[in-house]
């Protein structure tokens, strides 16, 4: 074993980088590279520069005058010579080179074409040829063959570059023996370096011409140079000849890049989220393989290989039968030091990968035996079934002509191709491999001359040189390494250039979008060439200009034809005659290279577009924005601390006085207090009036009803649930209508939905939870949904019992998500593939200012959490910037138009049908419906409370007219009857967990209005950056005295919706649901504490140890407490009880409410035992009132209360034959004197007490 070899390299500062005064960050010493964090500078509490060790680390940042500096050629002594080596020895060899764009990781691959710039790939094949020769002149009992390929990895898709014939995408599959592989993919033979030198620059031309065609660039594809090195050796005392084959793998990865930093957009964003893909996939491979070779990881364990193209097929050689080495390429300047780092992190996981090398000594005998012997399998197979295979040819038995209609004859004919394909590429001669490669290269040429790319006088070899009279063309192309790689003729008369489909034949043959059929004419007569575009439509600038009329053309003139075909002209003749005369070129350009950088900058410049002052004032007045913003910020932060100060004040002023009238007034006499009691006033009548019609609406007792007249059908369903093994589970929910959590349609019944616009209340209803631990779904169903879904589970079990064939009822079967989709089972729902992941409100008050406003605002599920946020945007939209807006060719929706009916707007409003606001109250009226007056925290005075109420009701009883006479005028730019637009944008969602993929939004007014939608993206987690919506929706509409109530009142609701992968019902999907537990097995509870000491006692509670020496006999017994609460009805019920996910069993939380009686009940569980015998209760306490579980603070008598026991006794369930000892308490929280029981509890704090219970128990 061995682990991979790792080197990093530094090279020098570029010109943005020395434009930009950049600093140098990275520092070597020896194998040890250091970075420095430069935000840390002008601190004091500087950070420690993070160092990193590494097998090399080359300094090529300084000048080869430097005696640290790092050559190409040291390069290659250190890595490639030991690759080279490890290849003569028959392992197989891979080097990959990794960095973000423009780190130099090309040049340390490639290099340059100039005498000691030459990279690692040209330096080994010359050195492999180099001591081929030298060992065949030694030994002549060893022969050596090369092939080479050459393909390019380009959004996931792969392509052959060597040849031409194979231009459709290739597909990568696997096989048992040989591993990943590419189908049909060119192995060509090569016998010098010289061939393989010119395999690379058609490689590179290529690419060259898939790139102009496709409008691609080098950095955004992944190249792979293999050569697949054999050598045979004949033994003459055996008479044997042995072989080992060598993979060499040269891959060139794509430039790592973010979107932000280099603006993408459209097609350029897409590809780098495929690049990043790729790049981000290797990551997880290599930290995986890590963790594996570092016994953090089984090797059993999920690698994800096949989650990228590019990984599948370096699975051998990471992590495999390979020796690698990977060279990871540094920018040294401040300004890329994220960058940097996470390429610094990514090459200090790799080096932890232990690869298994093995010498590939004589494969192709026993592969060809193996696939040999699975070919006749196959055939075997297909005779069985009637179909003979024949020479690749498919033909039927004489079973009448019956065709493969079976998915497995197909796969089986399909991999008996594949493997008869693999036969014969490995019985290939050499003699035929070199007759292949000589006739895919004539193909190539052929295909290259009909496109209209210069090939040599001779017409043999294909290369870039300068011809000596000719005038022609020569691309240029974003990549240097690309361009001036193709050379178009502009032969003695007219020269057409057009898209191949024209119906005339075309000298040079381009495509893409904006080449016409019959593009332009190129006019060469007596040594001058004039460009004539053939109509308006056909776009060709020369040095920017648009041409419209012949140009005559001139050397080094910039030819752009169409949108992303960039070409130099150059003219031979011409130029030798202007040295003669010694004139200057016409037109010639500056200093700088004419490059395509020149050529589209000249093109802007011309157009009037000058990018970098247009950049310069867009930060300006972001800089502006944001001073602006900040100052406001700070202000509305202040107003804010002021008001609530001056709040503070008040309530302390008005306590002080409040406890000053209460010391000075003399207590009541009881008769004071019954004639208080009898004698109410008119205000005493309407409050308790009030509170009946509020408590009315609630329905507690029909909820009682509810519940326990169909306790017996919900516990049927989950009996026959577990008879069946169907994992699904039945309890009884109250859900409660408000904004975030509206109630469907199906759990309401026809009262509800009749007084649904008349009731001044949110509606509770009884609903049954369905619990799919199978799916992983949770769904709400009615009562009455209830009872028709039991009559089916009935039939199915009595089937069942009977034997007879209906839905099946093993756990591996049943509840599949076929039957959840198409609900042929009576326990599953369907359940879409988005679920609501919450709801936010937006105001659109800022529309009276009117200024532009960006909120984050959360988003809230039907439980109350907090799920995540958005970023929303909301802004007045006038005429001007809607005409700047389309000029400018912005992409957003179409314009909506809505309207606002007054009338039926404000009767709406009054009757109720109009949806609430999220806290139940409008921004300019509270309802005294929704006021509740809770112990302790009550603002409002009796007097304030009623006339509240009062005016209320009179407002509820008038009709919208009233509302519609006192509306109150709205600002000069919302006149009414006047158009108006304004823009809602929905920029991001931050914080949405990552169990929900796909996330989308759509909004739309409370009134009604169509929703408006924006499409999906992917989520990435809390981990990754924020979710970009950037949706834009302008809506125009006509202002009316309705629509500004709802902009004064009312919010816009957004909903968000994301694909549910992950649910927490799963981790109980493998347990069956036990309806009594067993023996010894009784849930966990909380840490035990010392007694609480009995007031009655007159010294403290002594706990005396179990001593084990005395022990007559063990009991497990199980305690039950419940919290019971005085009813409407007169009985107590007990509290809910809150269990948290994933909280241990036994534990939870008591949801008490304020100002009710209450009593303690607690039960004694355990299995009969004639020994022991419960005889009563002594005294029941409860103290250490507290918010932390740990007791901390000694116990004082105020906090201590021994409370009121009722009669106690045994208590008997039909069919258990358990001992229940039961015992209840009356508790007043209001005696303690602690201020934890007379609020309302914080958010997120809990309120912790001990309770002590002091039996009487007789043991026989």
């Amino acid at each position: 074993m061995s682990s991979v070899k790792v080197a990093v390299r530094v090279r020098p500062f570029n010109s943005r980088e020395k434009g930009k005064k950049s600093v140098c960050i990275i520092s070597m010493t020896g194998c040890t590279t250091t970075i420095a964090n430069p935000k840390e500078r002008s601190e004091k509490g500087k950070e420690a520069p993070k160092s990193f060790n590494f097998d090399y680390s080359y300094w090529s940042h300084s000048t080869p005058s430097d005696p640290n500096y790092a050559s190409q050629r040291k390069v290659y002594d250190d890595i490639g010579k030991e690759m080279l080596e490890h290849a003569f020895e028959g392992y197989n060899v891979c080097i990959f080179a990794y960095g973000q764009t423009g780190s130099g990781k090309s040049y340390t691959m490639m290099g340059k074409q100039e005498p000691t710039q030459e990279g690692i790939i040209p330096m080994l094949c010359e050195d492999l040829f180099n001591r081929i020769s030298d060992n065949t002149n030694n030994n002549s009992t060893t022969t050596y063959s090369v092939e080479v390929s050459y393909m390019e990895i380009y959004c996931e898709r792969v392509r052959d570059l060597l040849n031409p014939k194979n231009n459709k995408n290739l597909r990568v599959r696997e096989h048992p023996l040989l591993g990943p592989y590419v189908e049909d993919l060119s192995k060509l033979a090569v016998m010098s370096y010289n061939d393989i030198s010119d395999l690379m620059n058609e490689g590179n031309k290529a690419r060259t011409v898939a790139s102009t065609n496709m409008n691609e660039t080098s950095s955004r594809s992944h190249a792979v140079f293999t050569i697949i090195f054999t050598q045979k050796r004949y033994d003459r005392q055996t008479d044997l000849t042995t072989e080992k084959v060598s993979k060499i793998s040269l891959v060139d990865l794509a430039g790592s890049e973010r979107a932000d930093a280099t603006g993408a957009k459209g097609t350029r964003l897409k590809e780098g989220a495929n690049i990043n893909k790729s790049l981000t996939t290797l990551g997880k491979v290599i930290s995986a393989l890590a963790e594996v070779s570092s016994k953090k990881k089984k090797r059993t364990d999920f690698i994800p290989y096949r989650d990228s193209v590019l990984t599948w097929l370096l699975k051998e050689n990471l992590g495999g039968n390979s020796k690698t080495a990977m060279v990871a390429a540094l920018s040294p300047a401040d300004i890329n030091y994220d960058e940097t780092l996470s390429t610094l992190r990514y090459a200090d996981r790799a080096k932890s990968i232990m690869c298994k090398a093995v010498i590939n000594e004589d494969p192709n005998a026993k592969l060809i035996r193996d696939l040999k012997e699975e070919v006749n399998r196959l055939r075997d197979l297909l005779k069985a079934e009637g179909i003979f295979i024949d020479n690749l040819n498919v033909s039927n038995s004489n079973l009448g002509g019956r065709k493969m209609s079976t998915q497995m004859e197909q796969e089986a004919v399909e991999q008996l191709k594949a493997n008869e394909k693999l036969i014969a590429e490995l019985n290939e001669t050499w003699e035929q491999k070199l007759q292949k490669t000589d006739a895919i290269r004539q193909q190539r040429e052929e295909m290259l001359a009909e496109m209209g790319v210069a090939i040599r006088e001779d017409g043999n070899t294909v290369g870039v040189f300068s011809p000596k009279n000719t005038p022609h063309l020569v691309n240029l192309n974003e990549d240097a390494l690309m361009s001036e790689c193709l050379l178009y003729y502009i032969k003695n008369g007219t020269t057409r250039v057009g898209l191949s489909s024209a119906k005339v034949p075309q000298d040079i043959q381009l495509s893409g979008t904006s080449i016409q059929q019959q593009h332009c004419l190129f006019d060469n007569t007596d040594d001058s060439v004039l460009i004539m575009p053939i109509s308006p439509e056909c776009l060709c600038y020369v040095n920017g200009k648009l041409v419209e009329e012949p140009v005559e053309l001139y050397s080094g003139y910039r030819v752009i034809l169409g949108k992303f075909h960039v070409f130099r002209f150059n003219h031979p003749k011409q130029v030798r005659q202007q040295k003669c005369l010694k004139s200057p070129t016409i037109e010639s350009p500056s200093k700088e290279p004419v490059d395509w950088f020149f050529a589209q900058n000249e093109l802007l410049l011309k157009e009037g577009i000058n990018m970098k002052e247009e950049m310069e004032q867009r930060l300006l007045a972001l800089e502006a924005q944001m001073k602006k913003e900040k100052e406001e910020a700070d202000q509305l932060l202040e107003q804010q601390r002021l008001d609530y100060e001056s709040k503070l004040q008040a309530l302390q002023k008005q306590m002080d006085t409040h406890t000053m009238l209460t010391a000075s007034s003399p207590p009541a006499t009881e008769g004071d207090d019954k004639l208080e009691r009898w004698c109410w006033g008119e205000h005493e009548y309407q409050l308790a009036a009030w509170a009946i019609r509020k408590w009315k609406y609630y329905r507690f007792t029909s909820i009682r009803d509810d519940l326990w007249g169909n306790a017996i059908h919900l516990k049927e369903a989950n009996a026959v649930s577990v008879e069946l093994k169907k994992k699904v589970e039945f309890q009884f929910v109250l859900l409660t209508d408000t904004l975030y959590s509206p109630l469907p349609v199906e759990l309401l019944s026809e009262k509800d939905n009749k007084d649904i616009g008349q009731r001044p209340f949110p509606r509770t209803v009884v609903a049954v939870e369905v619990q799919d631990k199978k799916n992983g779904a949770t769904h709400y169903w009615s009562i009455e949904k209830l009872k028709q879904r039991l009559e089916m589970m009935r039939e199915m079990y009595d089937n069942h019992s009977d034997g007879g064939d209906g839905l099946p009822i093993t756990p591996e079967s049943n509840g599949t998500l076929e039957n959840a989709m198409t609900c042929r089972d009576p326990f599953y729902d369907r359940f879409p593939w988005f679920r609501l992941v919450g709801r936010s409100f937006v105001y659109l008050s800022n529309l009276l200012v009117p200024i532009s406003l960006v909120q984050k605002v959360a988003i809230v599920n039907e439980r109350g959490d907090v799920q995540g946020y958005l970023r929303i945007s909301i802004q007045h939209i006038s005429p001007e910037d809607q005409a700047m807006d389309k000029s400018s060719g912005r992409k957003q929706s179409a314009v909506a138009n809505i309207t606002f009916n007054d009338k039926e707007y404000f009767n709406t409003k009054v009757t109720g049908n109009m949806k609430r606001s999220p806290t139940g109250m409008s921004q300019t009226a509270l309802s005294s419906e929704e006021l509740r007056i809770v112990e302790g925290q009550r603002e409002n005075s009796d007097h304030d409370l009623l006339e509240h109420c009062k005016d209320d009701t009179e407002n509820l009883k008038e009709n919208g007219a009233d509302l519609y006479e006192t509306f109150v005028e709205p600002p000069e730019h919302m006149k009414i009857g006047s158009k108006m637009c304004f823009r809602v944008t929905v920029l991001q969602g931050m914080g949405i967990s990552s169990e929900y993929a796909d996330i989308f939004c759509q909004f739309n007014l409370l009134h009604g209005h169509e929703a408006f939608v924006t499409e999906p993206v992917r989520n990435t987690g809390n981990s990754g950056p924020p979710l970009g919506f950037y949706f834009v929706q302008d809506i125009q509409v006509t202002v009316t005295k309705a629509f500004v109530d709802y902009v004064r009142t009312q919010p816009i609701m957004f909903e968000v919706f994301g694909h549910y992968q992950a649910h927490p019902l799963h981790s109980q999907s493998q347990e069956l649901t036990r309806l009594r537990p067993a023996k010894r097995s009784f849930p966990s509870s909380l840490p035990l504490a010392r007694p609480v000491p009995s007031p009655k006692q007159l010294g403290p509670c002594v706990s005396l140890p179990c001593s084990t020496s005395h022990l007559h006999s063990k009991h497990d017994i199980l305690l039950w407490i419940e919290i019971c609460e005085l009813a409407p009805s007169g009985e107590y019920i007990p509290c809910v009880v809150d269990h948290p996910n994933k909280s241990p069993p036994g534990s939870g939380c008591f949801m008490l409410h304020q100002g009710i009686q209450r009593r303690l009940a607690i039960t004694i569980v355990h299995e009969p035992a004639k020994q022991l015998e419960w005889i009563g209760i002594k005294e029941l306490v409860v103290g250490r009132i507290r918010t932390k579980l740990e007791v901390n603070e000694p116990d004082y008598e105020l906090s201590v209360l021994s409370l009121n026991l009722l009669p106690a006794g045994y208590v008997q369930y039909p069919n258990d034959d358990r001992i229940f000892f039961r015992f209840e308490a009356a508790w007043d929280s209001s005696l303690h004197n602690s201020i934890l029981l007379n609020r309302v509890t914080p958010y997120r704090e809990h309120v912790y007490l001990t309770l002590s219970a002091y039996m009487e128990v007789s043991i026989h």
